[in-house]
């Protein structure tokens, strides 16, 4: 196949497309490459190149020496093929098509691959070189040859969640706090101050201040951090068996490598995404967890390829030598391609087959596995975002602010310049005979140049770096009240709250959008068999003797089951009739709980006598079963052929003849056994609609009472399911089976033949019954949410879990009551643009919406969103969700969420959760808080402005990176509307009032150069402007800002609408700033013209006048120390005894330190530090200034009082209202808010058949997951892609089962609703009036 020309043997072009042209490159002309017209010239030698059409474009890179060829080619179709592939040193090198062994397609194969070639007169020569992916687009692994892999330069299986190391800390660290605007700004104050020429004031003033502040900081996110690479060392650190040189050896996982073999051990997490090899179960099947990926503690099975699954001996494993080509990393954690090559041959991968990082095998001994993707190329880790950093919506604010301010300094600095140049040129020479110029200092326009410099120096104090040291106290001590919070501590658990961040606590009181993952986090991911109907009679209420329902406690007493030595001890029950219809031998109970026992894929594992433990596909399934066993009907074991229980203290075998399995369309699931007796029974359970259109006409009663017990279940929330049964013909169940056996043999249509199989033999059934399971919440759930949506936050759950729509009702955010459920489901981009436009379309009532390729705001009139009073909710999957967040539908969904209520995305992937957070983040300028408790929750965590963990049962990996932590989701409530608003309010009234003091302390400069000749004269005393802020009015303000509270925290809870201020915004924004500086000017104004009209006819006692300049500066420095604390006891709501110690205490110091400064004994010291000598002495000791100051006082804070009284009693604020009656009511204590749970009536029910999977009855009745010397105790959970037929069939029968209680039952929890939301409403407006 060799084709030489122009001196270049052994360049072939193999078969199917060829090589079409060279594209000429720059590169290619400098680095040794020329081109030439029928191929490329290589150090004299000629490479040809047939032509023909071009379509797709690769780029191959090969090092040749000291050059570097570059060839851009063209394929004639995208299954042809390029490369440059080297068998080994000497051989030729192949430019071929579809023919040529090792090439891989053009379309896939777009990343450079960089070899080293010489050219010899022998051909292309290869030399070791590595190959390096800019841009993987497919994987190669190949087992047990690290030589081969590391030339891909995969990623190790270290992971890294931390920000910095030792080495990048402080550069990294000091850029991103020098992009707060107001460090860079003392930074370049700094710089200035160190200019002699130009400095009033020392350097040591700003620099010591601004370290202190940088320091600060450094050492917060130094901590945040230690602690993340604390949890990355314990991750990397755990040890892993990896198969070397013939062995298992104990390896650190951050040392394991893609390729290498790895043997996992029961219960033990899974190191990297690995390629299931075999296991210690029959076929190579295996049992995992995934709680950590997709939040459901429910186990899935995986199942090696069968040429691998008899791999168990070590020297096999080390004969492997498969390549498996795949897709590249991505974060699909339910979609995985590959292929297996080995032995000549090819073997397809998909999901199955992988065991994914952060899964934990369960009931399996052992297993082997290969290395796929490592660390930070996990599916797990590639669905967690980087760690971002966050800052506050002040933050942002203050940086536009610092410039703003900075901007007005520099328009204030160049009138004083001015002012300056002009007073030199006419006025300032007149005084050359006794003030000498410097020689550089002739020109009155470069004086003015430094004294617009110096002007800049002493005017900075309307941003002073205390500031910024306060806010930092502040943010800390607020989080130390959230980790001190009794209230927020979880004695089951020994939990407290945790801020592990403190720069976002005023953010936590600004919170509209809420994003909450379900399991672990709403619930308690504990199923619980509550109630039952049992032929027209309801168990699991208990009634006094009056016959009133009585409410189950903690002190309720429990039903005994210690006659059943099987019992689970940790189930409770509280209805003893149940108990006592089993004893007397109902046969309909006994029926009942039998088909409970039987009709399930459970597995049981008894570990010791009596010791059963049960491993279940799905919750409900394990809380059935279990009811079933502590009734009296244990089941006990299964094999392929049998299932044995223990009826009453009795061993009863029955023969398992068939399994009818469970899937999404069937909704139900069904066996038939032949009992000891010889009777053969088919016993069924499923959704109330499925059963009820099979049943036999005798039952037709037996359906309606059952029916209502149904609607009265689904009111409570609870997950419901009916059973019944069908005593079966043996001649006619022998046809059937035949039947069976048959379609089993089939290929095609095999799926639907079976269903008419199974339609056809589930007929004519009995009923018994139905179940009533409870998707046990958290405490305070309901309460909880109901009190953060009457603050208008917007919850939306998102869940990798299916049966978010049964935790909605339960949670009362989905009720019957509500206008209308948006479903979404559909499977195309079309589909679901055509749902979601059409739910818009309803909401709004508008009669067509825009089209796809036309251009329109996506909120183009808001009034019309908040005009929607109706309730309506959202509900869509995670296959929906993918084309809903594409860029030509997420306006979309983004308009019909938020004028919905309720919002519930199922079966959505950890980055699917971070997209949607995203999404609100980046169109909406609201703040976005995400909550959950396992590993798929941190993307949603990082992204959105405050993540919180909690430390649930899925582990510790939420919480490490989260911002806040606790142990209840109820703890929110009490984050947000207490300590969230709180710090929210206290941030912004210190800021408010910090630049009002500061403006009024400041400006009074300005008003003073223009009776100074603008020559940079402080009207102060150095040390006071030293001391001001970091001694006389610093403790007051801190004091306000650590315990102010406008209510307390009982009325912020009973009152949520106090919340909606921070989420407006209202407190501090730039009115609000412009407010407080406005204040801060005339305050200024006020304070250097009164004194100054006063000293100008004022006369001292022994009639000289007052004329010097230091009596001038203590009259003002005095009345404004007076003035600003005042203002700030004005501004107090909340006094303690800190804060009286505060104000009035600095008041006390500044007179200390006034006198002691001025003093003799201190100038005598210090003659050059302190010029006042006796000035404060002589000043205050004359009672015409202390009447100046008192005037000074009086009429800088009487206009603000009238003001605040006006407003308060004319216009008062929803807070005015709420303060005035915690004020009246203060003696009487707070009456708490009742939001009690109510009680819903639903027409919807059967949550568990509506959200459970395919089953794997097939799977047990094959025996393949049994070892036949014992009965295995692993169970079955879900296999089959899900299906989003649900939510159609939700849609469909939304309204088919209704009974009249309903729409009373509505009524009334509509009713309570509004009456939780409008109680503050009624109370204030009657306050008011």
């Amino acid at each position: 196949m060799a084709a030489d020309a122009g001196g270049a043997p052994g360049v072939a072009a193999g078969a199917g497309g060829y090589l079409t042209k060279v594209a000429r490159s720059c590169m290619a002309e400098t680095r040794g490459l020329s081109v030439v017209g029928s191929g490329f010239r290589m150090r004299g030698a000629v490479l040809p190149l047939p032509s023909s059409d071009c379509r797709t474009q690769t780029t191959v890179s090969g090092i040749a020496g000291p050059s570097t060829a570059v060839v851009e080619a063209a394929a004639e179709d995208p299954d042809d093929f390029l490369s440059l592939h080297a068998m080994g040193k000497g051989t030729n090198v192949n430019l071929g098509g579809t023919g040529t062994t090792g090439m891989r397609p053009v379309a896939e194969f777009t990343a450079a691959v960089e070899e080293s070639f010489w050219w010899t007169s022998a051909g292309w020569q290869r030399e070791a070189g590595r190959v390096h992916c800019r841009t993987e687009r497919e994987r190669h692994v190949k087992a047990n040859s690290q030589d081969y892999n590391d030339k891909f330069s995969y990623a190790d299986n270290r992971i890294k969640t931390s920000k910095y190391n030792i080495f990048t800390f402080l550069p990294i660290n000091l850029f991103e706090q020098l992009q707060r605007v107001a460090n860079a700004y003392f930074l370049v104050l700094l710089i200035l101050q160190l200019i002699p020429v130009i400095s009033s004031l020392s350097w040591f003033t700003t620099i010591v201040p601004l370290i202190l502040v940088l320091l600060i900081t450094a050492v917060k996110d130094a901590t945040d951090d230690y602690f993340r690479h604390k949890s990355d060392r314990l991750v990397n650190n755990r040890q892993s068996q990896v198969l070397i040189r013939g062995s298992l050896q104990n390896e650190k996982w951050m040392n394991v490598r893609v390729g290498d073999i790895v043997k996992l051990e029961n219960n033990q997490f899974v190191a990297a995404d690995l390629l299931l090899l075999c296991s210690s179960e029959p076929y190579g099947l295996c049992y995992i967890e995934t709680a950590e990926l997709d939040g459901e503690t429910n186990l899935k099975v995986r199942q090696a390829l069968t040429v691998t699954s008899d791999l168990g001996d070590l020297s096999q494993l080390m004969d492997f030598d498969g390549e498996v080509i795949c897709e590249p990393p991505n974060n699909k954690l339910d979609k995985f391609v590959g292929t297996l090559y080995w032995r000549g041959n090819k073997y397809p991968l998909d999901n199955e087959k992988m065991l994914l990082r952060g899964c934990v095998l369960r009931n399996t001994e052992w297993c082997f596995g290969m290395v796929i993707f490592a660390g930070l190329q996990t599916k797990l880790m590639q669905n967690c975002g980087k760690t971002k950093f966050k800052r506050t919506s002040i933050d942002k604010l203050m940086n536009t602010l610092v410039l703003w301010i900075f901007a007005f300094l520099v328009c204030m600095g160049v009138v004083l310049a001015v002012g300056h140049t002009i007073w030199e040129t006419w006025i300032g020479r007149n005084f050359k005979v006794f003030l000498q110029w410097d020689e550089f200092q002739n020109s009155a326009v470069f004086s003015g140049f430094l004294t617009f410099w110096s002007y800049i120096i002493i005017l900075n104090t309307v941003v002073p770096i205390s500031l910024y040291v306060s806010v930092e106290f502040l943010r800390l001590s607020h989080s130390f009240f959230i980790n001190w919070d009794q209230k927020m501590y979880h004695s089951p658990v020994d939990t407290a709250a945790e801020a592990r961040t403190t720069t976002l606590n005023e953010e936590l009181g600004q919170v509209e959008f809420i994003f909450s993952d379900k399991t672990g986090t709403l619930t308690q991911n504990i199923m619980v068999f509550s109630k039952c109907s049992i032929d027209g009679e309801t168990y699991g209420d208990i009634y006094d003797e009056f016959g009133q329902k009585v409410e189950i406690t903690k002190k309720t007493a429990c039903v005994d089951f210690s006659f059943n030595p099987l019992s689970d001890r940790r189930f409770k029950f509280y209805d003893s009739s149940l108990i006592e219809a089993i004893k007397l031998e109902d046969l309909a109970v006994q029926e009942f709980f039998r088909v409970l026992a039987l009709c399930h894929t459970v597995m049981s594992e008894e570990k010791s006598e009596g010791n059963l433990v049960y491993q279940a596909q799905s919750p409900d399934e394990g809380a059935l079963v279990t009811a079933a066993r502590n009734f009296g009907f244990v089941f006990r074991a299964r094999t392929p052929e049998t299932v044995t229980l223990c009826e009453m203290g009795r061993a009863v075998t029955y023969h398992l003849l068939a399994i009818l399995d469970f899937n999404n369309v069937r909704k139900r699931m069904s066996v038939i056994v032949k009992n000891p007796q010889g009777e053969i029974k088919l016993y069924c359970k499923g959704a109330d609609t499925i059963i009820f259109d099979r049943l036999d006409p005798s039952s037709e009663d037996l359906m309606y009472t059952t029916s209502e017990h149904l609607s009265e279940f689904a009111g409570e929330g609870l997950r419901t399911l009916v059973l019944a049964y069908r005593d079966l013909d043996e001649d006619y169940f022998d046809v059937w089976m035949k039947k069976l056996l048959f379609v089993n043999t089939i290929i095609e249509n095999r799926d639907e033949q079976l269903a008419v199989l199974y339609e056809e033999i589930e007929q004519d059934m009995k009923l018994l019954g139905a179940t009533a399971i409870e998707d046990k919440l958290q405490e305070g759930i309901p309460e909880t949410i109901a009190c953060l949506n009457l603050a208008d936050i917007k919850i939306w759950v998102l869940t990798g879990d299916k049966l978010a729509m049964s935790i909605g009702y339960s949670c009362n955010m989905l009720r019957d009551d509500m206008n209308e459920m948006f479903i979404i489901s559909g499977h195309t981009l079309q589909e679901v643009q055509q749902q979601l436009r059409s739910a818009k379309e309803h909401i709004l009532g508008l009669s067509r919406v825009s089209s796809a390729g036309e251009k329109t705001d996506m909120f183009p009139d808001d009034s019309v969103f908040e005009a929607i009073i109706a309730e309506y909710a959202l509900i869509i999957n995670g296959h929906s969700l993918a084309h809903a967040l594409e860029p030509q539908l997420e306006h979309d969904l983004l308009d019909v969420a938020c004028l919905c209520k309720t919002v519930l995305c199922c079966r959505v992937t950890p980055m699917q959760k971070a997209q949607v957070v995203e999404l609100v983040k980046r169109h909406k300028r609201s703040v976005t808080l995400a909550i959950g408790d396992g590993a798929n929750d941190i993307s949603m965590i990082k992204t959105a402005h405050i993540g919180v963990g909690i430390s649930g049962q899925e582990g510790m990996q939420a919480v490490l990176a989260s911002d806040y932590s606790f142990a209840q989701f109820r703890y929110l409530q009490r984050l947000l509307l207490v300590h969230g608003r709180w710090s929210y309010a206290r941030m912004c009234k210190f800021l408010g009032y910090f630049f009002y003091k500061n403006f009024a302390f400041t400006l009074v400069h300005f008003w003073y150069g223009f009776f100074c000749g603008f020559s940079a004269q402080t009207v102060y005393d150095q040390w006071f402007i030293t001391l001001f802020n970091i001694v006389y009015t610093s403790l007051p303000v801190l004091a306000m800002g650590l315990f102010d509270q406008d209510v307390s925290d009982r009325n912020s809870l009973r009152y949520p609408s106090l919340y909606k201020l921070g989420q407006q915004n209202l407190l501090f924004n730039k009115r609000q700033f412009f407010l407080c500086t406005l204040q801060g000017v005339a305050t200024s104004f006020l304070l250097f013209f009164i004194p100054y009209g006063s000293f100008s006819v004022m006369v001292k006692e022994d009639g000289s006048h007052f004329y010097d300049q230091q009596a001038f500066a203590v009259t003002i420095a005095t009345s404004l120390v007076i003035v600003v604390s005042v203002q700030i006891g004005l501004d107090t709501h909340y006094w303690t005894a800190v804060n009286h110690l505060f104000i009035w205490g600095s008041l006390m110091v500044y007179f200390a330190i006034l006198f002691a400064m001025q003093s003799d004994g201190i100038f005598s010291i210090f003659p050059n530090s302190f010029p006042f000598i006796g000035t404060a002495r002589n000043t205050l000791s004359e009672k015409s200034v202390w009447l100046v100051i008192l005037l000074t006082a009086v009429v800088c804070v009487v206009p603000g009082l009238a003001v605040s009284f006006v407003r308060v009693h004319l216009f008062p604020t929803l807070t005015d209202k709420v303060r005035h009656l915690q004020q009246s009511r203060r003696k009487q204590g707070p009456q708490e808010q009742n939001l009690r749970r109510v009680r819903r009536t639903s027409s919807r029910r059967s949550a568990y058949a509506f959200s459970h999977q395919q089953g794997y009855g097939e799977l047990i009745t094959s025996g393949k997951n049994m070892r036949m010397s014992s009965v295995s105790s692993a169970c079955f959970p879900e296999r089959t892609a899900p299906s989003s037929n649900w939510f159609e069939n939700m849609l469909r029968r939304k309204n088919e089962v209704s009974c009249a209680s309903d729409e009373s039952a509505a009524e009334s929890s509509a009713a309570a609703v509004q009456t939780a939301g409008h109680q503050a409403a009624q109370i204030l407006n009657s306050t008011s009036d």
